[in-house]
């Protein structure tokens, strides 16, 4: 998995920090999404400025150590490309990382 941003927690609640691929170098915010219509809607909205990007849902992994996390989808607003990635907060919160596998695997684009 590749690091695509890092993230420190917001002082208004969620993360804020900077996401950088072939096409996008700018800061990102995911705040919590307070107008939830259900427990399928997003739990964070993601914001490049104030242009709204993508969203997030909270995951926790399996196994012997889970752990707590963001599933994101974040739309390139360069291009038609769907970006699905994994914010993994660190051990003690202070920090987190966005992971993507393969940014062109559910996109159609050739890699």
């Amino acid at each position: 998995m590749d690091v695509i941003g890092r993230f420190k927690p917001s002082k208004q609640g969620g993360w804020e920090g900077r996401i950088y691929t072939l096409t996008v170098d700018r800061k990102l915010r995911l705040v919590p999404n307070d107008n939830r219509q259900n427990d399928r809607a997003p739990t964070h909205i993601a914001l490049l400025g104030w242009d709204r990007c993508g969203e997030a849902w909270e995951g926790r992994s399996r196994g012997d150590n889970p752990r707590d996390y963001l599933r994101v989808q974040l739309r390139d607003p360069a291009r038609s490309l769907l970006i699905r990635a994994v914010l993994f907060p660190s051990d003690d919160g202070g920090s987190a990382e966005l992971l993507v596998s393969d940014p062109f695997a559910d996109s159609g684009h050739a890699g």
